[in-house]
């Protein structure tokens, strides 16, 4: 089975890194970007499955680099990051075909399940139930 490739974009580098760590030892191909071009040149080399991608970049706004991944290829999967609680850009983003969005600081756990949710990577069973 082919490993899942996942494409963060943020122009913060200690959250790319912390994310790519995170879905590294999730087993996934994990690609970064600090802007909006090398983003898209990763999404047409590499077409990953699932894109983290924080709203404001400078350059190119999170907003334009999800309408070119979804002019590319629909079936990419974005979630949105942002360290702004825009209601009007958010919901821009889920009309513009974002599944959800996280506002920074993020709960990494609550991430990395959503993330493995979208991907069907993992399953219930890797977390404990109590009785």
């Amino acid at each position: 089975m082919d490993k899942k490739r996942l494409l963060i974009v943020d122009d913060q580098v200690g959250i790319r890194i912390l994310l790519l760590e995170v879905f590294a030892t999730e087993g996934y191909d994990t690609f970064q970007a600090a802007n909006g071009r090398a983003a898209l040149d990763i999404v047409r080399t590499n077409r990953p499955d699932l894109v983290l991608l924080d709203m404001k970049i400078p350059g190119m706004d999170g907003l334009e680099i999800l309408k070119q991944i979804k002019e590319y290829d629909r079936d990419i999967k974005v979630i949105m990051m942002t360290a702004y609680g825009e209601l009007d850009m958010i919901k821009e983003a889920t009309d513009l075909g974002a599944l959800m969005h996280f506002t920074k600081p993020f709960d990494i756990d609550e991430m990395r399940l959503a993330v493995n949710m979208q991907l069907g990577h993992g399953s219930s069973s890797q977390f404990a139930t109590g009785t």
